[in-house]
């Protein structure tokens, strides 16, 4: 590793969170380093719907595309990484091929600050503590997006497809944590947005997001994790919180109609509560790991509005992860995640709820190299017959092959 205190994009960088402050690594002068993940997927899943009929120019809108089995096209991500000074470095990531960006596409960029270059007493016992991150980067709301697929990089998620409600997204910001071993705070403060931009200051206001919680390795075995966030924003043209994903989601066309392509209808399967003006959301996260064994849970409440409503709305999110990794480097697991999500689209609609459950297995073939596979079963309840969701049901199995270095 030649640039301080980052998260390895490989099997090395399971189960870290926030990047590492503690870790014992050296500055050794300036340093450049690249890297890249790629996965390619083949998908074997069907669905069906009971949404009563909606034609239009002669084409039912809520008739499903016919699906089968096959290949996805593959995506890949870029990474860059320099080391400028002692304690500060760059980071860039970019998606090379995506599903909703066939063009490569940057992710995010980021400056991050973790020690003092300069020989301030008062400044270098501060940043001890301190981290400073800056830029247009993925903001830390929860701990679910540390566990996720990012595009190219499936490394780190033991499943095929992200949490239903994704809270994913990359804004303009900062972010300051207070670390001591085993015990963090972070504040921010970011344009609340997934662009820039200066027009319509009348409509957005800052966002805020805070997060707190402890992290504890109790002798060699078991390591306890318990964090809370807040995230907090009053006006906003178009808050994406849970649309922030710009390479969509693992789930190739289900629940989409006829006149769907996978390029603009990018996040099948996902929820997106359009809780795009105003927006309130919180998650407590639990993990444990004893041993091979690792509990993850995801307890989340996110309440809101869009531009065009006038009432909030509220979505609740429950997930939880069992996970057994096993033989010589936890080289392979098995896992089981069961994930609901309950609200309203709409003031007006009744109570929605969608139900995933999800099984998976995989092996690490090198620290580099992994291959996994998800049999996944989703069902939608509460939804108008209108809606091309009413009735909705989708399962099957993903296999996908991960290279990252």
């Amino acid at each position: 590793m030649v640039v301080q205190h980052i998260r390895p994009v490989d099997q090395r960088g399971i189960n870290v969170f926030e990047p590492p402050k503690f870790d014992g690594s050296s500055y050794d002068g300036f340093a450049l380093q690249w890297g890249a993940a790629f996965t390619q997927q083949f998908q074997g899943l069907d669905h069906r719907n009971t949404a009563a009929p909606n034609v239009v120019a002669g084409t039912n809108q809520n008739q499903l595309i016919r699906i089968g089995h096959g290949f996805n096209n593959a995506v890949a991500n870029l990474y860059l990484d320099a080391q400028l000074a002692r304690g500060i470095r760059v980071s860039l990531t970019s998606y090379m091929s995506a599903r909703h960006h066939q063009e490569m596409w940057v992710k995010d960029g980021y400056l991050l600050i973790d020690d003092s270059p300069l020989p301030w007493e008062l400044l270098q016992s501060l940043m001890t503590f301190v981290t400073v991150k800056a830029g247009h980067f993925e903001i830390n709301y929860g701990d679910a997006h540390f566990r996720r697929t990012d595009n190219g990089n499936a490394m780190y998620n033991p499943f095929v497809g992200n949490l239903i409600m994704d809270a994913f997204t990359t804004e303009v910001g900062g972010e300051v944590y207070l670390r001591i071993p085993g015990v963090m705070l972070m504040g921010g403060i970011t344009n609340g947005e997934v662009r820039g931009t200066i027009q319509n200051p009348q409509k957005r206001s800052p966002a805020l997001l805070g997060k707190a919680g402890f992290d504890r390795q109790v002798g060699q075995d078991l390591r306890v994790r318990l964090t809370g966030s807040i995230y907090s924003k009053r006006h906003s043209a178009n808050n994406t919180l849970y649309s922030g994903d710009r390479a969509g989601s693992r789930y190739y066309d289900v629940m989409e109609n006829v006149a769907s392509s996978e390029k603009d209808q990018a996040w099948s399967g996902a929820i997106q509560p359009k809780l795009s003006d105003k927006i309130t959301a919180m998650v407590v996260n639990p993990f444990v790991k004893f041993r091979g064994l690792e509990l993850f849970g995801n307890v989340e409440r996110a309440k809101g509005r869009s531009g065009t409503e006038a009432l909030d709305r509220t979505w609740n999110q429950l997930a939880g992860d069992v996970v057994y990794r096993f033989l010589p480097a936890e080289q392979v697991w098995v896992g089981a995640r069961y994930n609901t999500a309950k609200g309203k689209l709409a003031v007006t609609d009744p109570n929605e709820k969608v139900t995933r459950s999800q099984a998976s297995a995989g092996w690490f073939i090198t620290p580099g190299v992994m291959l996994k596979g998800e049999y996944v079963i989703q069902h939608y309840d509460g939804f108008r017959q209108t809606d091309i969701r009413n009735g909705g049901k989708f399962e099957g199995f993903v296999v996908e092959g991960v290279v990252a270095f």
